[in-house]
């Protein structure tokens, strides 16, 4: 009834609906994203990307996880895109995240979701100039793993500045399959940190080991598309 409310008296007054807009794409906290970030519960929405809008203007980034949203707790990620498409245009709320391992409050102006092509808070389903002649080449974790190229961002449709490393084989018993990770996907970030080479994965291993984490955290962009996906170290 308080929707309907809303829309009417929307529609009264300018003549169309008018719907916040946060500007972030998200996916839920799993319990395995969870321990590979060191939170204690797997609540909140764990941003992926922040575009051009209200929140990237405000502060936030990718890998925030969004636990409040003007005073409300985020449970979810379907509960953070019901708060933001209920809150009204123009209005200035303050949204509370973690941010390696720290809480922060920022203060979001939201703009307006019929603006913004879709782009809201949006609910995620889950390099040199001349390469070497031959790319290095690394299986860890269930994946085979080589740094991209200029030919490899052309076949991906990757960005050119993009830095990371592209999957071109994926163990099918392996928990990363389990997971969705596929032949093609680019791994852009280990542990929240950017990566571009082996090395640099194997470092964020060595890392999370020795902090005591049973997991790491790997943001993969898929066709553009962002998602991160924890993976358990094991003996890899």
């Amino acid at each position: 009834a308080n929707v309907v409310t809303r829309v009417v008296d929307q529609l009264k007054e300018f003549g169309e609906t008018r719907r916040g807009w946060l500007g972030v794409r998200i996916q839920d906290v799993t319990e395995d994203v969870a321990d590979a970030m060191g939170l204690k519960e797997a609540t909140g929405a764990l941003v992926t990307d922040v575009p051009d809008g209200p929140a990237k203007q405000a502060g936030l980034k990718t890998g925030d996880v969004i636990m409040s949203f003007d005073g409300v707790a985020v449970v979810d990620t379907r509960s953070l895109v019901r708060q933001v498409g209920n809150s009204p245009v123009g209005q200035t709320v303050r949204v509370t995240v973690m941010r390696e391992n720290k809480s922060q409050t920022l203060k979001v102006t939201l703009g307006r979701r019929e603006d913004a092509d879709g782009e809201v808070a949006v609910a995620v389903p889950g390099e040199e100039d001349t390469p070497p002649a031959t790319p290095e080449t690394t299986a860890l974790m269930g994946l085979t793993l080589t740094p991209l190229t200029d030919d490899m961002r052309e076949e991906l449709g990757a960005d050119a500045g993009m830095e990371g490393l592209a999957v071109t084989e994926v163990d099918e018993t392996s928990e990363a399959f389990e997971k969705g990770l596929r032949e093609g996907d680019i791994i852009t970030e280990a542990g929240q940190q950017k990566i571009s080479t082996i090395a640099q994965l194997e470092e964020r291993i060595e890392d999370a080991r020795d902090g005591g984490r049973k997991s790491l955290l790997l943001l993969v962009r898929r066709a553009g598309d962002p998602r991160f996906v924890a993976l358990s170290l094991g003996d890899n």
